[in-house]
């Protein structure tokens, strides 16, 4: 199987050329096939708990750009949902849950109804399975995912979205045990959690820490790297040969410590990452995946084309996979990502 896809085939060490191709937020509000399934789904947790809608908007990029991968449609969210913690989506402010500040939040969440409760979303990765093949998209791969611990963690202390999440980083430094317990639940939750992903087909999953760069090297060693390395030896016992991608968003200097002590097996780069320096800074067999800005693609045009065969350069001889340095931005026109797939399958290092 990993013979006829490529972004496995990369996963597995292989440098191919050109690289794979996908997209963070390939299936999202850019996409008018998308907005007309919003609106029928009426609100976004609806969306991503009904299973034929959820493995609509997944397959939607892959019809219109037949990327290399398709990736889940879910929310990193749905694990504190899972949970037994509130949750909604509120237009224009974004996802709300209970702020979780004391012992007693924690002890009331419900790790053995995760499984129970995130069955929408598993059954929506076996539809996806299903209609790859039925589709004829049999080379493209299936990406599972999820938050990593400390990013859901901030969401669920804070009780919405923040740009620097204040509260928690207090509860971090103010009540390490708390806050200690909280990654403990919401880690073995996500190994459960990918677990049943993989199990309905899934064959590689990638944890989404996009707030890792808010923490000091210390911090982002105890509430990233710790609970990341779990995650992955956690998954390798049970789901051996499932390749593990991280995006510890931000990370820096610290990127090198993540790839050496977490054994994740492939990494994902945020947009302030240097391809050149990050190449010589992590192992030469481990895949890199990024990085392009995605307002790069909304911008479309030279600058696009500039900034992709500058990465293309950059990426080449080793493993890589092309991707964004972040998610697709709801202004981006469709045929701006159409000239990029184009671009980066052509395999071209110059303008």
């Amino acid at each position: 199987m990993t013979a006829d896809k490529p972004l496995l085939q990369v996963l597995a060490g292989a440098s191919t050329w050109p690289p794979p191709i996908w997209l963070m937020r390939q299936a999202g509000r850019y996409l008018p096939e998308y907005r007309q399934l919003r609106a029928k789904a009426g609100d976004f947790l609806t969306l991503c708990l009904t299973p034929e809608l959820a493995a609509e908007a997944t397959m939607q990029p892959i019809r219109r750009y037949r990327m290399d991968a398709a990736i889940l449609f879910s929310d990193i969210l749905l694990v504190p949902w899972a949970l037994g913690r509130g949750l909604e989506y509120r237009e224009g402010e974004g996802p709300i849950l209970p702020p979780l500040r004391a012992v007693g939040d924690v002890a009331g969440l419900e790790p053995g109804q995760v499984l129970a409760r995130v069955g929408p979303v598993l059954q929506t990765v076996r539809l996806v399975r299903s209609a790859l093949s039925a589709e004829g998209f049999a080379d493209v791969s299936l990406i599972g995912f999820a938050g990593g611990p400390f990013t859901v963690a901030c969401y669920m202390v804070e009780g919405a979205g923040s740009r620097d999440f204040p509260a928690t980083r207090r509860l971090a430094f103010g009540d390490p045990a708390l806050f200690a317990r909280l990654l403990d639940v919401l880690t073995d939750a996500t190994v459960v959690y990918l677990e049943g992903q993989i199990a309905a087909g899934a064959e590689t999953v990638m944890l989404f820490d996009s707030w890792a760069g808010i923490l000091s090297p210390s911090q982002f060693r105890a509430h990233v790297v710790r609970t990341t390395r779990r995650i992955v030896a956690e998954l390798g016992r049970r789901c051996p040969g499932i390749p593990v991608i991280g995006f510890p968003r931000l990370a820096g200097v610290l990127l090198a410590a993540y790839a050496a002590e977490t054994g994740v097996h492939a990494i994902g780069l945020d947009t302030s990452s240097d391809l050149v320096s990050i190449r010589h800074a992590v192992g030469a067999g481990l895949p890199l995946q990024g990085n392009l800005d995605p307002v790069a693609v909304a911008v479309g045009g030279g600058a696009m084309m500039r900034e992709t065969a500058g990465l293309l350069h950059a990426m080449r001889g080793r493993p890589s996979i092309f991707n964004l340095g972040h998610g697709l931005v709801p202004e981006t026109p469709p045929e701006h990502v159409a000239a990029l797939v184009e671009f980066v399958r052509a395999g071209r290092t110059e303008t």
